[in-house]
């Protein structure tokens, strides 16, 4: 892990509210479940409940914040699996 202090003055904007998508791996059907979350809720919300439902199916998770680059929507990891879980199936 690299920590390093940072200059606060080096981005143009920020968001106080995320949009949220969560990705359930169901390893045995080889399936996946996605969910949005656009309420105004913290990741500390987020996370407990992804982890909750997970261990309830028997499931992997993974949880992404949405969000838009100006010319497409894309995600970017938070917590959970990374990379694709089906690549070796």
């Amino acid at each position: 892990m690299d920590i390093r202090a940072i200059d606060p003055r080096d981005t143009t904007w920020e968001q106080d509210h995320a949009r949220y998508r969560v990705y359930f791996w169901d390893l045995t059907a080889v399936t996946a479940h996605e969910y949005e979350i656009v309420d105004d809720v913290d990741i500390d919300d987020v996370l407990p409940w992804a982890s909750a439902h997970a261990a309830e199916h028997g499931w992997a998770y993974t949880v992404y914040v949405s969000t838009h680059d100006g010319e497409s929507p894309g995600l970017i990891r938070l917590a959970g699996v990374q990379g694709d879980p089906f690549a070796d199936v």
